[in-house]
């Protein structure tokens, strides 16, 4: 595999980041996760964007766009691949131990794995945890990512793929690495990111084109609901069927349905929407 890092692509035992990188100390960096199709990435527009959001919120400087855009185009050409995970990661460099940053400069990684189409449907769990409203980095895309790590594990020893979240006043609010949709009377909600979810790039897109209303749900509202799915870079639509092992359907349901359907064909039709 080649990788991009600091402005040029390498071999993967040539790629080396500083044991001394913020990002790996205290976990200081951003990123991001896009879906490639045949060496094109999917809604690397909407993708950068956040990335620079993030970085903002962190108090990084804005990445340099020009040069991510390069990084992503040369992995995708260095490592062919019908269906890729590209990842995007953006770090305060190489820093004191401890929470100060330090005056290195940040460090810019791209890399790309190969993977395999989601099924069409998944189990969830719900978990004691809570998303913090509130935090400091609400909304932001940051590489601290071990409340995640803890809660996909527990899902996955109950046989599930994903864990979904409540925030600390008990709405509902998103996955590990997926935003969530429900049905309730044949309506197609969406917490809001003032839940404290992130705003998902496939979930902004999915509630613009399947008409998906942004409302703040209580967290049973998962045990009301007709149909649940998820969204995420490489889910796309993704229904639920099964939560904490109470059946909720066999398949996608006909809202859910639509709703994939409907990414499918705009998806197919811009790359970059």
């Amino acid at each position: 595999m080649r990788i991009w890092l600091d402005g040029a692509l390498r071999d993967t035992d040539d790629a080396k980041v500083s044991v001394f990188d913020h990002g790996l100390t205290v976990g200081d960096g951003v990123f991001e996760t896009l879906k490639a199709e045949r060496g094109r990435a999917f809604g690397l527009t909407r993708h950068l964007e956040r990335l620079t959001r993030s970085a903002r919120g962190l108090g990084l400087p804005d990445p340099d766009l020009d040069e991510v855009r390069r990084a992503c185009a040369a992995v995708l050409e260095a490592n062919p691949m019908p269906l890729g995970r590209l990842r995007v990661t953006y770090t305060g460099g190489v820093s004191p131990l401890g929470s100060d940053r330090g005056e290195a400069g940040p460090t810019l990684i791209a890399a790309v794995a190969p993977t395999t189409r989601r099924p069409d449907t998944t189990a969830v769990v719900t978990v004691p945890w809570v998303r913090n409203e509130r935090s400091a980095v609400t909304g932001l895309k940051t590489t601290s990512y071990a409340e995640n790590v803890v809660a996909l594990a527990a899902a996955h020893r109950a046989g599930a793929s994903e864990a979904l979240f409540a925030n600390t006043v008990g709405r509902l609010c998103e996955g590990t690495g997926s935003n969530v949709f429900v049905v309730l009377d044949g309506e197609l909600h969406t917490p809001p990111v003032a839940s404290g979810c992130l705003a998902g790039i496939t979930r902004a897109l999915v509630a613009e084109w399947a008409g998906a209303k942004e409302t703040d749900l209580p967290f049973e509202a998962l045990e009301q609901a007709e149909e649940v799915f998820l969204t995420s870079s490489l889910r796309d639509v993704q229904a639920v069927v099964r939560i904490d092992g109470r059946e909720i359907g066999s398949g996608p349901g006909p809202v859910t349905a639509g709703a994939m359907r409907a990414f499918d064909a705009r998806s197919a039709d811009d790359l970059d929407p």
